[in-house]
Parts: structure tokens; C-alpha cells; sequence
């Protein structure tokens, strides 16, 4: 029996799952810890983790999918990641602080300075962003701020390159990695150390690169003892929770479109054009399957307060409800929740709103009328809203979805959520039998050469749902949705 391990490190939990190479099928999986995992916020913005925690639970995961199948038959590993974090390691790859992750917003400013002294016409040209939020201007925040640890550091990374050197001891990172850390030049075909110049980070701090998917590096003895898998077994997989996502979905060429709502809510698109958004609302990075040859784009919308608003509904009002029963009472109420408007952007900047932050508002409600039911509805449709939003700014730069794919999970699971989603992006809705940790499996039995062809890799793929615009309730949609519309504007004038 060969198995392929799947990898997913994300901020909520760490899922690992086991996929049998021959049949496609998920054999195993384990979501470690129970509960979401802890996000420091010493300040307001702020969101850190430890990366040793990531591992404890990666370790723990592999443990508990290989009780009843042999950790020596897994063949090959794959990992996936939460996007843009900064993990910084001393002279013995040790972490010399904990990660700063996505979703912190201290670097903003840092990004704006950059993106005018480099000029904006050049970093859209070669890097088709801002230097914004992303994790050169979080490190760049660490050397301006945190100088006596700063000099300490020797390699810094992203979270999936620091499990995949805990797992092998190499530590290495991928060109979708670098184009995630602004750190890949799209018009000259390299690494953008330029941006690394400007910010008077040494360039030898940036890891060896490697392939997204082919070897990158193999277990090690340590591995070996500690958990069981075999010495050698090559890790040949590795991608950004969102291009990974795209991957798992099999969306793979230019127009293909896949979501996401866990933690945070995410539209992103395939293009084989290198187009930037001149206001930096969306951002381009390179896709698992680009090559100079044939080139893939992920353009990524993404929205930070999301799911985790539905999160704070559920723990603040539901009364012990599960999410099923909260939907269910969500139902109840009639479409545009009688006039309950949700903002849902209570998670730090959003990108799509020029990292600007509103914070997360009720508003519209009635204290002798509205019932936390009403609130679960107002919050449901307020995160389609913000998806209709975005996707209004991927249509501006020539993207036009008119199917969406995403895994039958979190957000996707909402009657309410997809199909006010449909409705007002008149887009269908394809959901799959998949996540982000099979989908790294996938991958990594791809990049180990079990799968040979595009075909291969995803014959066990299998659409479980589709949800289709309902025109009866277009009207009052779009209705509520320019309420919503005029309220967040309201907001962002009077920052």
C-alpha cells in the first residue's frame, strides 16, 4: 500500500490527511487542536503565532492518521499553508520570535512608504502589487522595530517552508512562495531583490528555491524516529493555502475561478495574463502550474473577516447553537433580514478596501423587533456581500466568473451564504468532495511522479453540489445589497 500525506497548516487548525495513491481516497485525517488555535494580539492589528505550535500539531495529526496505516507506506508528503506569514530563524534554524501572520496589519504603512519611494509604476510593472502587508514589510517592520532580534536572524520563510524543514532539515522555498513575500519579479523572471535592497534585508537570508511541485527535499533520520515515516521520502509538493485550493479544485487555467470561506473569504482566479490592479485591491502571484512557457497567474481577492465574523456570531449569540442549527434559524428570516445590515470587516485592514479598516458593524437594528436570528441572516448575507464586492474588482481587470469552485466546507455549507452568492455574482456554484490538505496530497503524488498527467491526478475528483442564481430573489438582493453597499461607503469616507 502507498499513501500520499497531506499538509494544511492553517491559523485556525492543523489537518492532515491521508490519501491511498492508487484509489484517490482520503484514508485518514486528523484536525488538531479541538478548539482554534491561539492568535496573540499585543496590539491592536496584531496577530502572531508560535511556529512550534504548527509543528506540535502537524506531529500530532501524522500520528493519529497513521494509528491504523503504516507511517512507513506513506511515498511521498505535500504541504499547504496560511499565506504571507513571516517566520524568522536563527543560525540553528530555530524560530527567534514568533511568526507574524497574514492577517497583522503592522506593516502597512512600511508597504505605502515603499511602494512611493520604489515608485508605483515600477512595483507594478515587476511585481504587479504593493509591497503592502506582506511578509518582506513584515520583516522590514522587524528591523526597523525589533533590531537586537532582527540581528539574530539568519533564514526567514514561510510557514510551509518551516514545516517542510522541521520534516527534512532543508530548508527551501518555492517561486509561488516568493511572489507571495513580494518577492518575485514577474517582468524579468527572477527573484525581485530589489525590493529586498530597499529594505536593507540581505538577500542570503532568503532560502535556496525550489520547485512548487517536483522533489524539493527528503524526510530525514529524525523524521524517521519521531514519527515513523521512512528516511528519504521526498516532500514534493508545496503551495499557499489559496493556490493550493485552486489546485485542489482543479482550477488550473486562465478563467478557472475557486473559493474559499474558512477563516477568511477567498475568490481567486486563473489568468495567463500578467495584469495588476493599479490600486493594489486584488493581488497577482504565481500559480502552482506556471512555467516560462506556459504561464499561470492566481489573481486573490481575499476578505479577513469572514468566516471568523460567523465564528463571532455563533459564539456571542448562538446559545450553544451548532452552525447547522444557527443556519437553520438564519432561514427563518426573509431575504435582506429586514433591514439588519452586517459589515463584516472587524478582522484587521482589508486589502480590497486600500487596507483601510472599517471594523466589523451591526447596523439597521430594532431592539423591539430583531432576534439574533435576524443577525445570523444580516451576517450571512454581509460576507456574500463583501465576496459580490470583490468580485465586482476582479471583473474590473478582465476576470469574469461565471462558474465558482470550492470544497463543500465551512462558509460552503451555508444554504443562506451560497445562494445569495450565486444569485448576485450570476455565477454557479460547484462544490467538491475536497480540501486543502487532499489537495496537497494530490500534489505531492503528482510532484513524486505517481501521477503522471492532469487527468491522473484528479480522476477521483468528484462535484457533490451545484447551486445555480435564483432569479425570484435577485430583486431583493440587489436591493439589500445597495444598502450594504451605501453603508460601507459611509464608512470608508468618514476614515
Amino acid at each position: 500500500m502507498r499513501y500520499s500525506l497531506g499538509i494544511d497548516v492553517g491559523s485556525s487548525s492543523v489537518k492532515v490527511s491521508l490519501m491511498e495513491i492508487e484509489t484517490g481516497e482520503c484514508v485518514a485525517s486528523a484536525t488538531n487542536p479541538s478548539s482554534e488555535m491561539p492568535i496573540d494580539a499585543l496590539n491592536d492589528g496584531w496577530a502572531e503565532q508560535d511556529p512550534m505550535m504548527w509543528w506540535k500539531y502537524v506531529c500530532e495529526g501524522i500520528r493519529s492518521v497513521t494509528v491504523s496505516h503504516k507511517a512507513s507506506e506513506i511515498a511521498c508528503i505535500g504541504i499547504t499553508y496560511q499565506m504571507h506569514g513571516l517566520v524568522t530563524l536563527d543560525k540553528d534554524y530555530k524560530p527567534v520570535r514568533k511568526s507574524i501572520i497574514w492577517c497583522d496589519s503592522r506593516a502597512v504603512s512600511i508597504g505605502d512608504e515603499a511602494l512611493q519611494t520604489i515608485g508605483k509604476e515600477k512595483c507594478l510593472e515587476h511585481l504587479l502589487n504593493s509591497p503592502g502587508n506582506f511578509t518582506a514589510s513584515k520583516l522590514a517592520w522587524v528591523k526597523r522595530n525589533e533590531s537586537e532580534l532582527y540581528d539574530r536572524i539568519e533564514k526567514f520563510c514561510l510557514p510551509g517552508d518551516f514545516i517542510a524543514y522541521m520534516l527534512s532539515g532543508e530548508l527551501s522555498t518555492t517561486q509561488t512562495g516568493l511572489s507571495e513575500q513580494i518577492l518575485w519579479d514577474f517582468k524579468e523572471d527572477s527573484r525581485a531583490d530589489f525590493v529586498a535592497e530597499y529594505y536593507g534585508i540581505d538577500p542570503c537570508k532568503i532560502p535556496e528555491l525550489v520547485p512548487m511541485t517536483g522533489i524539493q527535499a527528503r524526510t530525514d533520520a529524525k523524521t524517521e524516529q519521531l514519527l515513523g515515516i521512512r528516511k528519504g521520502t521526498p516532500i514534493s509538493y508545496r503551495a499557499g493555502d489559496q493556490p493550493n485550493n485552486a489546485f485542489s479544485l482543479n482550477v488550473l487555467d486562465a478563467g478557472e475561478i475557486a473559493a474559499t470561506g474558512g477563516t477568511s473569504g477567498v475568490v481567486y482566479g486563473v489568468t495567463d495574463v500578467p495584469e495588476a490592479d493599479k490600486l493594489s485591491r486584488v493581488n497577482t502571484f504565481v500559480h502552482v502550474n506556471h512555467t516560462s512557457a506556459n504561464p499561470r497567474y492566481g489573481v486573490l481577492l481575499c476578505i479577513n473577516g469572514t468566516g471568523i465574523m460567523n465564528a463571532w456570531a455563533r459564539r456571542n449569540l448562538g446559545q450553544n447553537m451548532d452552525y447547522e442549527q444557527m443556519n437553520a434559524a438564519a432561514a427563518s428570516i426573509p431575504v435582506g433580514s429586514d433591514g439588519v445590515i452586517v459589515l463584516p470587516f472587524g478582522n484587521g485592514a482589508e486589502r480590497m478596501l486600500c487596507n483601510r479598516s472599517t471594523g466589523g458593524s451591526v447596523s439597521g437594528l430594532n431592539l423591539n423587533r430583531h432576534s439574533s436570528a435576524h443577525i445570523f441572516r444580516a451576517t450571512q448575507e454581509g460576507i456574500a456581500f463583501s465576496f459580490r464586492y470583490g468580485i465586482d474588482i476582479m471583473r474590473e481587470i478582465g476576470l469574469k466568473p461565471n462558474v465558482i469552485r470550492a470544497g463543500k466546507a465551512n462558509l460552503f455549507l451555508s444554504p443562506i451564504f451560497r445562494q445569495t452568492l450565486s444569485t448576485l455574482t450570476d455565477a454557479s456554484i460547484e462544490l467538491f468532495n475536497t480540501d486543502g490538505s487532499l489537495g496537497a496530497a494530490r500534489g505531492a503524488a503528482l510532484g513524486a511522479g505517481f501521477y503522471r498527467t492532469r487527468q491522473e491526478t484528479f480522476a477521483f475528483l468528484r462535484k457533490v453540489e451545484c447551486i445555480t442564481p435564483c432569479p425570484e430573489e435577485r430583486q431583493r438582493l440587489e436591493e439589500a445589497y445597495c444598502k450594504w453597499k451605501n453603508e460601507l461607503e459611509r464608512k470608508l469616507i468618514n476614515l
